[in-house]
């Protein structure tokens, strides 16, 4: 009888009391704001890929180089960011955020600086494109899992989309600062510099990210849409299974038609605004593009947790069929602008909704490895889009059917976009709050 009252007097001591709960998710809704800016802080960084623009310019102008010529360091910066996603993603899962992520500014550092210090094809591709593309790719995979970890899942977009609107959002200050660096140090001194201040930034900024402690189970929200909704509780997948569903090649699909697209554009953007409608500041237009992409990440994060995924993912893919088909069109400074905002607002979209879809179809317990596997595409999307983009330009000396084809391929992003559904091999199902009695 002592014993069992000891037990009984322990059991209700150790019952969290009510004021205790409320403090606990205050703590952990700030630990989780910590690691949510931290991560945005770390693509703010890696982000330099979409400030190209600008080093191929003056890459062109000091060197002579072709638009294809300068094209290949980013073709394979782009194809290195995706594909080491992979292990980065599998690391993530094992050993955490932050070793990942402290390897990532190593990378940055020693790859921006060799670029600048030897300063040839070779050596940009081996430099950007080989060892800043594997930096970006475990840099970016480790931020957006801890930080949807930390919050409920009714909020997984918006969460991805802040996180990630940093790498989109990044060439705001990037393209003018490397403008500034490029005028007034030159191009080596440029690549010196931001791979020093990357390396110091991100290795600080990694020490704040961590994944929630076992057993943690995020505060439920406390607003009535999100209560009122029913908690779809996705099974969890691991990548040998995920990637026997046909909801993963048509993901797959679509993502690498949309990062065609939008990456196209992006490599380019200066020279497009030249050539094409006489904007001659330098970095204009891929700030404007860099806002309507981290825009697009946040806006369409919050339109995809009301609406859905699938519904925003159609709609992404219609508006980008309408800028397309009329860019070629656009050759005045307001009007090529408004396009190619359009093009950076739906392209930063998809790099929410897609880690997005890829948490609610497979789970959340191997979600770093799955969507590593998904990102692949946009790998090669931004492989063969700026390809063509080169290639179209220096044959033709235009981007006409450039822009054509990615119209065509958006046209099939909306057509396969309207068929997606959750995978019925392992159906989710809607959570039971009431605890079981085993």
């Amino acid at each position: 009888m002592l014993v069992k009252n000891m037990t009984f007097h322990m059991c209700v001591k150790n019952i969290p009391k009510k004021g205790d709960e409320k403090t606990m998710n205050k703590t952990s809704t700030n630990r989780g704001l910590i690691v949510l800016l931290a991560g945005l802080g770390v693509n703010l960084m890696l982000g330099t890929l979409y400030a190209w623009g600008v080093i191929a310019k003056a890459l062109r102008a000091e060197f002579g180089w072709t638009a294809l010529q300068t094209q290949i360091p980013y073709m394979v910066a782009c194809a290195l960011f995706a594909f080491s996603m992979i292990p980065g993603g599998k690391s993530q899962d094992r050993f955490g955020p932050k070793p990942v992520i402290m390897v990532s500014a190593i990378l940055a550092g020693v790859g921006l600086i060799f670029s600048g210090y030897l300063l040839t094809l070779p050596a940009l591709i081996i430099g950007f494109g080989l060892i800043f593309g594997m930096a970006m790719g475990l840099g970016y995979s480790a931020p957006t899992p801890a930080a949807i970890k930390w919050f409920h899942p009714t909020k997984k977009g918006i969460i991805s989309g802040i996180v990630v609107s940093g790498f989109g959002l990044a060439p705001v200050y990037v393209a003018p600062l490397t403008t500034y660096l490029l005028d007034n140090f030159g191009i080596a001194k440029t690549f010196y510099f931001l791979g020093a201040g990357f390396l110091a930034g991100i290795m600080i900024l990694a020490q704040l990210i961590s994944n929630p402690p076992a057993g943690y189970k995020p505060a439920e929200p406390t607003d009535a849409a999100s209560k009122n909704k029913p908690k779809i509780v996705a099974e969890d997948w691991d990548w040998k299974e995920m990637i026997k569903t046909k909801q993963f090649f048509m993901v797959w699909t679509i993502f690498a038609f949309g990062t065609f697209a939008g990456l196209l554009v992006i490599g380019q953007l200066s020279a497009i605004g030249i050539e094409q409608a006489g904007i001659g500041n330098a970095f204009s237009l891929t700030i404007l593009y860099a806002i309507a992409n981290a825009g697009g990440r946040i806006l369409w994060g919050i339109i995809s947790d009301k609406i859905g995924t699938k519904k925003s993912m159609v709609s992404m893919y219609v508006i980008q069929v309408i800028a397309f088909l009329v860019m070629q069109y656009l050759t005045t400074p307001l009007a090529l602008m408004a396009g190619i905002a359009s093009v950076g607002f739906t392209f930063g979209g998809m790099l929410t909704v897609f880690p997005s879809i890829t948490a609610g179809y497979y789970g959340m317990k191997n979600f770093g490895m799955n969507y590593g596997l998904v990102i692949t595409a946009w790998g090669i999307g931004g492989v063969f889009g700026p390809l063509v983009g080169g290639i179209v330009r220096d044959v033709t000396g235009t981007y006409t059917v450039s822009y054509l084809i990615s119209a065509a391929l958006s046209v099939l992003g909306v057509i396969i976009s309207m068929k997606l559904a959750a995978p019925d091999a392992k159906p989710a199902s809607i959570a039971d709050p009431t605890p079981k009695i085993n």
